[in-house]
């Protein structure tokens, strides 16, 4: 079976969840089927590139996007089934399924309209990718919902999805590449005090990831624990500031280290295994990869109840769960802080819980099954390996 995988991320330029998928996901096909991926920017080992053709350069980033998968369908003429990746690609792929009359797989790693926020980011062209989002969902001949959550809120935001094209297929972990690191010679450069027990929130700072919440809640963390916030990209210059601001603050009444870059995997992995826990409080979450790795680090996870994120963490087990109220911030912030509390003053527990943690995702997120099933949509979705070109 020939495969087009359409991606806007792909190695060394991945800085997302989706992108992370893209990657694992294709390791694990290609001893499966004739993979070819397809991604925005140089084209670099594993991936063929697309960028932004001559003239649009200036244009609005959205329109930029709209470019670039134009030049992507242009090459897709010889595949049996194409799988887009985000809204990012999800227009290519309808095109490349019109044009060249082969299945559209579409994986949902997060919806436009839960994303409301975005427009703050990219004013039309949020419209823009509401719209191709919506026009993909409607005619792909198969949709991946990454978890049992995610899949409700396809069928909740597009009524017009008939429920039999969303079948779940969760995200995983590679769990050899993601494990505990006993040493702390990366982490400490960055004024990690070892002697004295931290929390830490790794991500970028989006409005999606509850960062305002986190941080406000941090104000009711026990004073010995440090904060490690290791974030950075803001999607706007405002939520940029804002973040900036809000640790100022914070600093004043605890210590707070802030790693201001995308820290490498082996600082990361560092930083989740000596922590006590690893914090996710997001406001919008389809599953959480994030989650995975830290699980995988033996780290336990205190996460809001959002989305997917139940799937993969077992409250009381491998972590805390904190039901998150729009409607009541200040409260999902003063339970947040009190489970995070509750583990800084019970170490043994949070070490337990990240045994279990990892254990877990061993047993039920390993890629080599999530590829098996990928497979599987395809086939369902109507791919015919080796079908003629049209």
């Amino acid at each position: 079976m020939r495969v087009g995988i359409l991606t806007r991320e792909w190695p060394p330029d991945v800085y997302g969840g989706a992108g992370v998928h893209v990657e694992e996901l294709v390791r694990e096909l290609r001893p499966l089927a004739d993979v070819r991926v397809h991604a925005f920017g140089n084209s670099r080992t594993g991936a063929i590139g697309h960028q932004v053709p001559a003239g649009f350069e200036k244009a609005n980033p959205a329109l930029q996007t709209l470019a670039v998968d134009l030049d992507m369908v242009r090459v897709l003429d010889q595949v049996d089934v194409v799988h887009s990746h985000t809204w990012y690609t999800n227009f290519a792929g309808h095109l490349a399924a019109e044009l060249w009359k082969v299945p559209h797989v579409v994986t949902a790693h997060s919806l436009e309209p839960r994303r409301p926020w975005k427009e703050e980011q990219l004013g039309g062209g949020y419209r823009m990718s509401s719209w191709v989002e919506a026009s993909s969902y409607r005619e792909a001949a198969a949709i991946i919902a990454v978890s049992e959550g995610m899949r409700l809120d396809v069928l909740d935001a597009y009524p017009f999805v008939e429920p039999e094209r969303v079948h779940v297929v969760r995200n995983g972990i590679d769990t050899v590449a993601w494990q505990p690191r006993e040493t702390s010679d990366l982490i400490e450069p960055f004024g990690v005090d070892m002697s004295r027990p931290f929390v830490v929130f790794v991500g970028r700072i989006t409005r999606q990831k509850g960062i305002k919440h986190l941080l406000a809640a941090a104000a009711h963390f026990d004073p010995e624990v440090q904060l490690v916030f290791c974030a950075s990209a803001p999607d706007t210059p405002e939520i940029g500031h804002e973040t900036a601001e809000a640790i100022a603050t914070l600093r004043e009444m605890r210590d707070v280290v802030w790693i201001q870059e995308h820290a490498a995997r082996p600082v990361v992995q560092q930083l989740l295994t000596h922590a006590v826990a690893f914090l996710c409080p997001s406001v919008y979450e389809p599953l959480g990869i994030v989650n995975l790795e830290a699980m995988a680090c033996e780290t336990a996870v205190v996460a809001s109840d959002v989305g997917g994120i139940p799937e993969v963490v077992v409250d009381g087990e491998t972590g805390l769960l904190v039901h998150y109220d729009a409607d009541d911030e200040e409260g999902f912030r003063l339970r947040f802080a009190e489970a995070v509390n509750s583990l800084v003053a019970d170490r043994e527990r949070a070490r337990v819980m990240g045994v279990k943690g990892r254990a877990r995702v061993i047993a039920e997120f390993g890629w080599h099954v999530i590829a098996q099933q990928t497979v599987e949509v395809y086939l369902q979705a109507g791919a015919v390996p080796g079908a003629p070109t049209p």
